[in-house]
């Protein structure tokens, strides 16, 4: 893990005064709650000759591993040994509820939890993220998982170091010490809290929160909340930041980056954002996602055509094939508005690989829809896609819709599934015996004499090659494609 630079991550907490009252404003408040977390692990330290150990967990999108970097950040500010082993002193779920066996899967991983807490009374458990935020969730872990300490949502992951202080104090077990801080919403940003990054090379960068769109099936914008924007200046410290230490690659996010900046006291588009992110000296990729369909302007399609820094990628969602099925999903786009833009991009950027999400069974959906799903993959050729059966959420406009029999939707999404790989592999194989370069992340975890990296296009490459390759831009050669990776070799360095 690698800390972010940034002159608040210098503070040192053993000079803040703990005694004095906490500041009321961010994020000097968060950096007190610290100074008093920090006071807690040195006791901790002091009474069992070791530093306490915290796990988090991350369920669901790229959202929330960002989100979960910030939460390692504040646990390794105050102290905290950073660990993947549930076992430790404090574990916390960051949850997911795009579809129901997420819910599921943390449910299933609270049981097991709980003979952990049986052993090590001690040990402290708290659940945050997207899930957290839905009232039947909070209620089924009131009564069920009653030896859950902590539970908070998305809106004020910022105050993280202040619960996790209260939570410290707390001594309670079950829902007598149980602290459930949830918001319905906010409109706060807070910048310059601690990070952890996963990788020294590449980081995800939040440039907006919550979603405006209220597609029928999602539940993310009752979850997430009303979309906001992060001031571009903002945006463009934390990279600059970033690349000065040692970042080469960065991921824009946001649930509609193509809607960014509607918000802001002075407007700005995502392009504009882009066009001032690409001057920024030492870095060397640009990626981000999602893009809704409907709100991708010419003007983003011309400054990706002309960046020499913007990825080869475009994710572009298109749900569902069949016109009517997308006005049911409340897509706001038809299917000849979404072939027309696939193909203008195509035609626009040659070499732009494009990625999508499918929904297969949709509430109402009939083969025949299936089949305009299959004619749009066919016609757009994705380089790959993600392809999900439609999950009901308690919530959603959708949930409330006539579903779906299980066998036919298992019987459309295998025809949806195999299309996709046929499409697929036809595309990624078009680039065999070519020489693109591939910023190396990590060894080959089957064979330690490879390293495993990613082409422009986010394509899988593994060559031979050491670990003193990580981080790195190299030219690799295309030898074998193998579906949906390559096999190759490579060139020389580039820096």
């Amino acid at each position: 893990m690698y800390n972010e630079a940034t002159h608040h991550n210098e503070i040192d907490l053993d000079k803040i005064d703990i005694n004095a009252a906490p500041p009321t404003e961010e994020p000097e408040r968060q950096y007190y709650f610290m100074a008093k977390c920090r006071e807690w692990v040195k006791d901790f330290e002091q009474k069992n000759d070791r530093l306490p150990k915290a796990c988090v967990t991350t369920f669901g999108c790229q959202m929330n591993a960002r989100d979960s970097e910030k939460l390692e950040g504040i646990l390794r500010k105050v102290g905290y040994e950073i660990t993947e082993d549930e076992r430790a002193d404090f574990v916390l779920f960051n949850t997911c509820t795009v579809r129901d066996n997420a819910n599921q899967r943390v449910y299933g991983r609270l049981g097991e939890l709980k003979g952990s807490k049986r052993r090590n009374p001690n040990m402290k458990i708290a659940l945050c993220g997207c899930m957290m935020q839905e009232p039947s969730v909070i209620e089924k872990i009131r009564t069920s998982y009653r030896f859950v300490d902590l539970i908070f949502g998305t809106h004020n992951l910022y105050k993280f170091a202040e619960l996790l202080a209260t939570c410290l104090a707390q001594t309670g077990y079950g829902e007598a010490g149980m602290i459930i801080d949830i918001w319905e919403g906010t409109d706060r940003i807070v910048e310059d809290l601690p990070v952890e990054r996963k990788y020294p090379f590449k980081s995800g960068i939040n440039i907006m929160f919550g979603c405006n769109n209220f597609c029928s099936y999602c539940i993310v914008p009752y979850v997430r909340g009303r979309e906001r924007s992060r001031e571009p200046k903002e945006i463009l410290r934390e990279i600059e930041k970033l690349v000065a230490d040692g970042v080469v690659e960065v991921m824009l996010l946001g649930q509609n980056v193509n809607s960014y900046g509607k918000n802001l006291e002075e407007p700005i588009t995502f392009a504009q954002l882009l066009q001032e992110v690409e001057q920024i000296e030492g870095l060397k990729r640009i990626r981000f996602m999602t893009s809704h369909p409907k709100d991708l302007s010419d003007e983003l399609i011309q400054v990706m055509k002309e960046s020499k820094k913007i990825c080869r990628h475009l994710h572009l969602p298109l749900q569902a094939g069949s016109t009517r099925i997308l006005e049911a999903m409340n897509r706001r786009y038809t299917k000849e508005q979404y072939l027309a833009l696939a193909e203008k991009i195509r035609r626009e950027i040659p070499d732009m690989a494009i990625t999508t999400d499918i929904i297969v069974g949709f509430p109402g959906e009939t083969p025949e829809d299936v089949e305009e799903t299959i004619d749009v993959i066919r016609r757009v050729k994705y380089d790959n896609a993600f392809t999900f059966i439609y999950s009901k959420r308690t919530g959603t406009p959708a949930a409330a819709m006539e579903q779906v029999p299980e066998d036919v939707v298992k019987a459309g999404f295998d025809k949806v599934l195999k299309t996709v790989q046929d499409t697929a592999r036809e595309q990624v194989a078009r680039y065999q015996g070519r020489v693109f370069d591939v910023l190396v992340e990590e060894v080959n975890e089957n064979d330690a004499n490879l390293v495993t990296g990613r082409m422009s296009n986010n394509t899988l490459v593994h060559f031979p090659g050491g670990a003193e390759l990580i981080g790195q831009i190299v030219d690799v050669s295309l030898d074998e494609c193998h579906g949906f990776y390559y096999m190759g070799h490579m060139i020389n360095r580039a820096t």
